[in-house]
């Protein structure tokens, strides 16, 4: 006599069996108490097995528009309800897996096939068991499908090559991608920078390998957390494809699931998970890399297979004190890049081979010098030491070309120098957002501005929602004189960071060139209120009043510059863009000539920048274009 909890009418997977007429789950013929919205959504999930049920389809079929409850809280709870009757987590799957911001999809194969009724010697269907046959041939169907999209030995590949080679299905043309930042399932909170870490490197692997546009980080971490479907995020990037994934650490071990997926239709392409000991992350990393370049139909050149073949374990700790040291410097604070510096300083010393690491203190002492200013002379001498001490150690390392070419243009004045690494630093990696900018800023400066114009878009093309991108964009359209384009690309950053008090200060700059005066004072008005205590949003605005004749606010800028340098260290070329709003040419020079002896890192655009005819005919002003080696 069969078990009363595993008749021929239930669907069976595992030790489970669920009787959706009679809203009942059994474990091993053992009736499990579940009922209401768990037991509902456990329904849902059996009726498409394989396929991704919504959030949205979850709230439309068991949280009625009337029903006044707190629909995330609610849904959570259940799910949670689910799983604690299955003994599954959300980390690590058995039965029903969770994918971020879209909604749950049952994963567990289905073992039950409804037998057939006999009558005499032949065997004959009823309706009921019809019925059921047609839900287990869906339910066979999509088991198919969930294979095919996780290509299980290459099962997809293969249909797909026959397919294609008969004309009947192409698969989706991909020429842009995005790796949304990885979720981290490790239950610590503290360990974000670790999966945040993981979405960066492999961002950066992609970056170097596909010859594909790959979103930069800046723009793929403003959906962290987010619940935005797919398709939305896809368009918003302008990208075909994207990368979605989790990352689990536990003691030495990490794991690391991705998922690829065609933006505009939210279809599913490949899925896989990888393991490995944390000192072999980034050996995993470049399988992960490649196996994504195989799904999308690159071919790798002799270059790319280099780069991915040369990828070798890792000290463990080295690489912690690495990655805590680059979600530091994302902060983009003055306490975050000192701790930043600490933490690279501590991966050196653990591994002093490390070239990743004196990268990072690079680029953490060109910011520090820019963001927040440190005289110059202290913070990008040893910014260039750590430069190149990484390419000593790894001369294919983009980013430290990028970081030497950035240090040779604001503080040596090497331009040719210069323009070689940033160079350099594209063809390694031509996904470098970062690279594409710096060499923006250098073309701009040495007055080669359509080129600079180019490069400063492509850059927005790969970082289109990090607004210090766009306002590139915005200084080589201000600095080239097209000041109605700088005006619109301002508008567009603003959009993206209504309290960025520079980009007002430079709107305001716009406008007082095209004499818009009233329209200039009020940019300005508003940069002061949001940036006190920047010196160069502070300072641009000085120009302006001087300029727009509001001689007391210039005098007052003044002043507040010099309550400044009490508190922190003053870049001279601030006050001298104030005087020279001011029609003061004596002492802009004299504030100019301080910049050069203290090494500006604003100097380097004195060139380019509006300064007034009268400055710009001043024999000093030339005198010292000469001294700072300017290309004639």
């Amino acid at each position: 006599m069969s078990s009363p909890g595993l008749s021929e009418f239930k669907i069976r997977f595992g030790e489970f069996a669920a009787d959706l007429e009679a809203g009942e789950l059994y474990r091993n013929g053992t009736k499990i108490k579940l009922q209401g919205q768990p037991f509902q959504i456990l329904a849902l999930l059996l009726k498409h097995p394989g396929r991704i049920v919504s959030r949205e389809e979850l709230r439309r079929e068991l949280w009625p528009t009337d029903t006044f409850v707190d629909f995330e809280h609610g849904l959570n709870a259940a799910v949670n309800r689910l799983r604690d009757a299955f003994g599954d987590s959300a980390e690590n799957p058995r039965f029903i897996e969770t994918l971020q911001r879209r909604g749950y999809r049952f994963i567990y194969r289905l073992d039950s096939v409804p037998e057939l009724e006999a009558s005499g010697s032949t065997l004959r269907v009823g309706p009921t068991r019809m019925r059921w046959i047609a839900a287990v041939m869906a339910v066979l169907l999509a088991a198919l499908t969930l294979a095919v999209g996780l290509n299980v030995a290459g099962l997809r590949n293969r249909l797909l090559r026959a397919f294609n080679s008969k004309g009947l299905v192409d698969a989706p043309r991909i020429d842009s991608i995005a790796v949304l930042p990885f979720e981290n399932l490790s239950g610590d909170p503290a360990q974000e920078y670790f999966a945040d870490g993981m979405t960066d490197e492999l961002i950066t692997d992609l970056g170097k390998t596909i010859p594909k546009r790959v979103i930069s980080r800046t723009s793929v971490m403003c959906y962290k957390g987010s619940r935005k479907p797919l398709p939305e995020i896809a368009r918003e990037l302008n990208v075909d494809a994207v990368v979605e994934g989790t990352v689990q650490r536990s003691g030495s071990q990490v794991r690391v699931t991705a998922n690829l997926l065609h933006g505009p239709t939210d279809r599913h392409l490949w899925a896989d998970s990888y393991e490995s000991e944390l000192g072999n992350v980034l050996v995993l990393q470049g399988k992960l890399a490649r196996s994504i370049a195989d799904e999308i139909g690159i071919k790798l050149i002799p270059q790319q297979q280099i780069h991915l073949a040369s990828i070798r374990p890792v000290n463990a700790a080295a690489h912690q004190s690495y990655l805590e040291g680059k979600y530091y410097a994302s902060k983009l604070s003055e306490e975050g890049f000192r701790k930043a510096v600490v933490s690279f300083r501590e991966a050196i010393h653990v591994d002093p081979g490390y070239a990743a690491a004196y990268e990072g203190l690079a680029g953490v002492y060109f910011l520090m010098g820019i963001m927040y200013p440190e005289p110059s002379t202290t913070v990008f001498p040893l910014g260039e030491a750590a430069a190149l001490k990484a390419l000593e150690l790894d001369d294919g390392l983009a980013e430290a070309h990028a970081d030497l070419g950035l240090i040779k243009l604001v503080f040596d004045w090497d331009w040719s120098g210069a323009e070689q690494e940033l160079q350099r630093a594209i063809i390694l990696n031509p996904n470098s957002s970062d690279a594409h900018f710096s060499y923006s800023m250098l073309l701009m400066v040495v007055g080669r501005s359509d080129e600079a114009v180019r490069e400063a878009r492509k850059a927005v093309e790969l970082d289109p929602l990090t607004p210090t991108t766009n306002d590139i964009l915005a200084q080589v359209f201000l600095y080239a004189r097209l000041h109605d384009e700088s005006i619109v690309q301002l508008q567009k950053t603003l959009q993206l960071a209504p309290d960025f008090g520079y980009a007002y200060a430079e709107l305001g700059q716009n406008y007082a060139q095209k004499r818009m005066y009233p329209e200039a004072v009020a940019a300005c008005r508003r940069a002061v209120s949001l940036a006190p205590e920047d010196g160069g949003t502070v300072g641009r605005c000085g120009y302006v009043y001087g300029l727009a004749s509001h001689r007391q606010d210039a005098l007052a800028i003044l002043e507040q510059l010099k309550k400044l340098s009490t508190r922190a260290y003053m870049d001279p070329y601030n006050v001298a863009f104030v005087y020279d709003g001011l029609g003061e040419n004596d002492r802009t020079m004299e504030w100019l000539e301080r910049a050069f002896r203290e090494r500006s890192c604003n100097l380097h655009v004195v060139k380019v920048e509006q300064w007034s005819d009268g400055l710009r005919s001043d024999s000093r002003f030339q005198a010292l274009l000469r001294r700072m080696n300017f290309p004639q």
